[in-house]
């Protein structure tokens, strides 16, 4: 196995390596393909090499398939659970069919039966991180981590994290058990956790900070060129980042990172994920490809100096607005 620096993800005693591996678009959700076609074979690859390379840290939720991502991970881990660190996520109902109702629960029964559920679908006995994947408006954030306590002692789960949800959130939260981490989109083209205090306040309380798609959706790989790039069925082509007038503002944005990636003899991609490291993040980049597992683990070798970040960062200020990440009906479930 190769060196990857690892990283205390907040101060409970979870390390990881310095990048994660999101394993969402290794499966469709409710029919859909996300990021293109899957392929079974390749992503099983994809979590072997990345093992291999030392990125062992996975990131999945009951949600991807729905359930199916779970289990390709369950797949992929047979045999070798004990070199894996899992993180998974609950909150999005799925119904006894295996369908998904599109409502938020984290009422403490519905945490006690997910739980069971990607147990199960992950063919093992406990998950290493645990979050809930949305803020449930109708149930108590107290209610719902107090559930999850629950699963801490009972060796079900090693640590507790929230998904998407405000600094206030989690500080009420962490009254009732210890947050391990919170995840959140944060990228060059997403600086929302920079701009409401959220990293300062999560690096205040001990809480890591995990971030979603830190190369903006594909946005920051600089391949994308125009929005007919997408397969129709593509969920990027509902997200206002790639729209209209708005597309090509972030064209011009990404053509600045990619000449400074240029100079650097390292791949956009890279450079957005060496960033994102910089700013004390876990990057968790999705691919489900393993020339694309490779680029990203390199990156955490890549060190930035104070210019270059200053550089990298002038380009995208705080403030600058790069369009929505979700529809409107996506944005309401995020809890800011």
């Amino acid at each position: 196995m190769n060196s990857v620096p690892t990283m205390n993800l907040g101060s409970q005693g979870l390390v990881v390596p310095a990048i994660g591996l999101g394993c969402m678009g290794m499966t469709q959700i409710a029919g859909a393909d996300i990021y293109g076609k899957s392929d079974e074979t390749e992503a099983i690859a994809t979590i072997h090499r990345s093992l291999e390379l030392g990125g062992n840290f996975l990131d999945t939720a009951d949600l991807y398939g729905p359930l199916h991502n779970e289990r390709l991970l369950a797949k992929a881990i047979k045999g070798n659970r004990d070199q894996y660190i899992i993180a998974s996520k609950f909150g999005y109902e799925i119904d006894d069919a295996g369908d998904l109702t599109w409502q938020i629960n984290g009422r403490p029964d519905y945490v006690k039966k997910a739980i069971e559920r990607s147990l199960t679908n992950l063919g093992t006995d406990y998950i290493d991180l645990y979050y809930l994947h949305r803020l449930d408006a109708s149930t108590p954030i107290e209610d719902t981590v107090g559930a999850m306590a629950e699963l801490v002692k009972e060796g079900k789960i090693g640590y507790v994290g929230l998904s998407e949800v405000s600094l206030d959130t989690v500080k009420r939260a962490h009254q009732v058990h210890p947050i391990t981490a919170l995840q959140t989109e944060y990228s060059l083209f997403e600086r929302n956790p920079e701009e409401l205090g959220t990293l300062a306040g999560l690096a205040e309380l001990g809480i890591g900070f995990v971030a979603y798609s830190p190369l903006g959706r594909g946005f920051l790989s600089g391949d994308i060129t125009s929005p007919d790039d997408f397969p129709a069925d593509d969920f990027r082509r509902s997200i206002p980042k790639f729209q209209g007038e708005q597309f090509q503002k972030n064209l011009d944005l990404v053509a600045a990172i990619k000449a400074m990636a240029g100079e650097k003899g390292i791949t956009p991609s890279q450079l957005a994920i060496a960033w994102t490291i910089a700013k004390g993040a876990l990057p968790i980049p999705g691919t489900k490809r393993v020339r694309y597992v490779e680029q990203n683990i390199a990156a955490t070798s890549i060190t930035l100096t104070a210019t270059e970040l200053e550089r990298l960062e002038a380009i995208v200020p705080l403030g600058l607005s790069t369009g929505d990440r979700y529809e409107s009906v996506g944005m309401s479930m995020v809890d800011q």
